[in-house]
Formats: structure tokens, sequence, C-alpha cells
């Protein structure tokens, strides 16, 4: 006797598909005769770099799917992590999402949307059947990444892991530093013994993330931070540190400057505290592959984080 398949509660799946945190784009193109259009979605995946390859799903049931499936041409925009309303704008039915949001057209033809964190303009590479989805592959004909947190999305509600990491965070002898780097390059200061130290502040009952917007404001205002890079404690002052790792948009600074870590000798650091740990990000930059420090100031542990 054969078995009747399982039956599938697609509510329930849905929340189980949930629990995978992803980041959040805007999906864009026009049609023949110009018209702009764009959706949200999180289903959006790299594929290949040689060729280079992406790829969004999209429900058939959409009313951007035919446009989008035979158009030839898209581009995936991924939003920084302050663009929260701009995602619920392309979420939401609207005649004319494009109305108030600064944008410019590809080469592809595709909108490409202002103070993203990356876009990728493409030709559609492939169409694949998936069900009661279609997933579009592109050939990635340009791109660029502006070094801005990107805007998080986990079981049905937006975050970002800096700022996750940075309200729980308070107390009146924590120290916050900003690793605001750039390319291969980190924003760094001078103390009064002419020794180079990272931008940082004392906080008190506001919270870290209040820590990261005053030090934003004074040092680099476009920067944003990705995640918490090292956590330690100073056993003999009990002063904790936690230094939260940054991306900029460009190496403009109202203090402090660039500069090439390469380029400085530990002993020049504030510390070999903070010498021990720019050492690590110097290495971890080059392989791409970040790791979080827990310890105190003389040793600890670095736990992988993706990279």
């Amino acid at each position: 006797m054969s078995q009747q398949p399982a039956q599938i509660n697609t509510r329930e799946l849905r929340d189980a598909f949930g629990a995978f945190m992803t980041g959040v784009t805007i999906v864009t193109t026009t049609r023949d005769d110009g018209q702009p259009l764009g959706f949200t979605a999180n289903s959006f995946s790299s594929v290949s770099l040689d060729p280079a390859l992406l790829l969004v799903s999209i429900a058939k049931t959409s009313g951007n799917y035919q446009t989008f499936s035979t158009t030839g041409h898209f581009a995936i925009n991924i939003l920084a992590e302050g663009q929260k309303d701009l995602s619920n704008t392309f979420a939401r039915p609207s005649e004319d999402r494009f109305a108030n949001v600064d944008w410019q057209i590809s080469a592809n033809r595709n909108p490409l949307l202002g103070d993203v964190s990356a876009w990728f303009d493409c030709t559609t590479h492939a169409v694949i059947d998936a069900g009661d989805h279609a997933l579009i592959i592109g050939k990635v004909e340009a791109f660029h990444s502006a070094g801005y947190a990107g805007l998080g999305y986990y079981r049905g509600g937006y975050f970002t892991p800096a700022k996750v990491s940075a309200e729980v965070i308070a107390g009146p002898k924590v120290i916050v530093s900003a690793i605001i780097a750039r390319d291969d390059k980190v924003l760094l200061t001078r103390t009064a013994d002419n020794k180079w130290s990272l931008p940082s502040k004392q906080i008190g009952t506001e919270g870290a993330d209040k820590a990261l917007a005053d030090l934003f404001a004074k040092y680099q205002p476009d920067a944003s931070a990705s995640f918490i890079y090292s956590v330690y404690n100073n056993t003999e002052t009990s002063y904790q540190y936690i230094s939260f790792l940054c991306s900029a948009p460009d190496e403009a600074a109202i203090l402090g400057e660039f500069v090439n870590l390469d380029d400085i000798e530990p002993a020049q650091f504030q510390d070999s505290a903070l010498a021990s740990m720019l050492e690590r990000y110097r290495k971890e930059s080059q392989l791409k592959s970040y790791g979080m420090y827990y310890g105190d100031h003389s040793s600890g542990t670095v736990r992988p984080l993706l990279s």
C-alpha cells in the first residue's frame, strides 16, 4: 500500500525559512517604455565569481513576474542599515514607488538607488522554473560597493548586527572604540604623547549606540558599524573595552587620518593591547575572514565570525 506524502503547513514552513537571517535588497528594472519597476526581496544570493553570476527568487503570482522574467536585465540594490523606510516603500502596493526616491539609470537600463550598501547591474543569464517561484539568474555587468553596513531581516523584522549588540551595552566603566576601515587603511588618531590610537569614548547609561553615533559625528559622519570585533577587560583598571568594526565610503575624515597598518610598528600604538588587536585585524582583512576577541588585555580567545 503506497503512503500518502506528508502535508506541509506552508505558514509554518515560511516561519522556519524566516529563521535564516538575510540581507534586504530592492530588485529593479525598466519596462520597454522606460517606466522603472522594483520590489523588495531577501531571496538574493551570489552564485559564481567566474562568470560573475547572482540570483533572486520571484513569486509567479507577483505583478512584477512577467516583466522581470522577460525584460532581459535587472539590478540588485543591497540596502544600507538606515534604509528600512525604502524597503517598506518597495514592499507595499504603490502607483509609483520611485516618486520620492533618489535613483539613476544604469548602462543596462536598470534603476540604481542612492546611498545603498552595494549595487549590481545585470543582464539576465537564465530564468529557472522553481515551483511557485522562478529563479532569475543575472550576469553581473557592473557593480559598486559603498562600504555601508547592510540592513538585515530576521523572523519578519529588520535588524543590524552592530545596533542589536550596541543597544545592550552600557555602564560607567566601558570604553567604546571604532575601527573605521576603508580598503587597506584604518582611521587613527594621535594621543598627547604622539602614539597612534583609535577613535574612542567612555560611555554611561546612554549605551554604546549613542557613543558610536558621537564618534562617527566627530571623526567620519558617513561611517557605519558592522559588528563587535573585540571585547576585553583590563584587569588592572577594571575598564571594559569594546571595539566595533566599522566601514566608511571614502577616506575623508573630520579628525584623524586613514593609515595603512603595514606602515606602523607595534611600539607606535597607544598600548600593546591595541597593537595586538590591529595586527589581528590587518591579517584577517587580507583573508576577508574575521573573528571576535573575548578576554582581558593580555590573553583571550578569538571566535570565528562569518566572512
